[in-house]
């Protein structure tokens, strides 16, 4: 156990986070990981609202540890998420996006502590000013949507601007990143390539087995799937949405966007509302809104139906380091002996 900030707000025994990952941050991710003291994030935008209140009581049939939910700031029925995280009992709303200060308002009110996810120094101090109670920083090297700054450079400039804990993402995956997180005034790390590699992760055998093939330079950046600077593993399909013209392109995204509207139970109207709050203050073609609106199904592809030929996956660049398959409860462990470890040698060098 390492007492940080972190670890004070959300009450568990190491500064760990699992993040909320489409597809792979299902119950029985966030509960192994809970169970293992670190802090599971549940991913809420793939679900219904049903599926959701279900989803949260099977973590809590599987842990008694504390664990959180990720939601989308600007999704249509955000308020309803929020209600049902309240009634349930969550302890923390995570976001991918900056929320309004009204819903940060909200859910402060109901003892829910509130973290979100941002790429900026100047969101953090948004955030943080607005009354978030931590800010989750990404940097480049971070898989899905992410931004150009290195974590080393990007997190430094969160911590001197924020008076609130500050979890640094991107590019970590063992002892020694958490140790120079710390070091940097961090109150812990937060990992989605090294939780989707375990054991307890239900991501089919044969995308697992694709990310562990996987090397450094096999990991990409593409605004191809929907506009938006994304980092993932190059694949035939990403090379495919790179090269195909913008006809191919619409009727690609109209055929994946007709899918996710029947899972996720949105009816057009909402689906183009949420691509159009992605496309807010870029150029974005008419293809790209609707594929910002249903990457959820390209993903799922890949995450759920283990086809990795017709499906897209997230990655940091870790993946091209990382060689095994542990359980979250061997994976924390590891982490946090190796931590013990390095902070060991650092203070014997002295």
């Amino acid at each position: 156990m390492r007492e940080t900030a972190l670890t004070r707000l959300v009450g568990v025994r190491h500064p760990i986070v699992q993040t909320g990952m489409g597809w792979v941050a299902g119950p029985r991710l966030v509960s192994a990981t809970a169970n293992a003291g670190a802090l599971g994030i549940l991913a809420s935008a793939t679900m219904t609202t049903d599926r959701l209140r279900e989803a949260i009581r099977e973590v809590k049939s599987r842990t008694e540890e504390p664990f959180g939910v990720n939601l989308r700031a600007d999704a249509s029925d955000a308020g309803d998420r929020v209600r049902i995280m309240i009634e349930e009992g969550v302890r923390v709303a995570s976001f991918a996006l900056a929320p309004s200060p009204e819903l940060i308002a909200e859910l402060k009110a109901a003892g829910v502590v509130v973290i979100p996810s941002i790429g900026a120094r100047r969101h953090a101090e948004k955030v943080a000013a607005w009354g978030a109670d931590a800010v989750i920083v990404q940097g480049g090297e971070g898989g899905g949507h992410t931004g150009e700054v290195a974590t080393t450079v990007l997190l430094p400039q969160v911590v001197d601007a924020v008076d609130i804990p500050v979890v640094a993402a991107g590019g970590f995956f063992d002892g020694r990143g958490l140790v120079a997180a710390l070091a940097y005034g961090a109150a812990g790390v937060a990992m989605g390539t090294r939780f989707l590699l375990t054991s307890d992760s239900t991501v089919p055998d044969a995308v697992k087995a694709r990310y562990l093939a996987a090397t450094v330079k096999d990991v990409t950046v593409t605004t191809a799937v929907d506009g938006l600077p994304h980092r993932m593993l190059r694949t035939e399909l990403v090379d495919s949405l790179e090269n195909s013209g913008r006809t191919q392109a619409l009727l690609h995204a109209l055929r994946r966007a007709a899918g996710f509207r029947k899972l996720s139970g949105l009816t057009w109207r909402q689906l183009v509302r949420d691509g159009l709050a992605m496309k807010h203050g870029k150029e974005l073609t008419w293809s790209q809104v609707l594929l910002a609106a249903n990457t959820p199904m390209l993903l799922k592809s890949a995450m759920v139906d283990g086809r990795t030929d017709l499906g897209v996956m997230a990655s940091g660049q870790v993946a091209g380091v990382i060689g095994d398959l542990p359980s979250c409860a061997e994976l924390v462990d590891r982490i946090m002996k190796d931590a013990d470890a390095v902070t060991e040698r650092l203070t014997a060098a002295r």
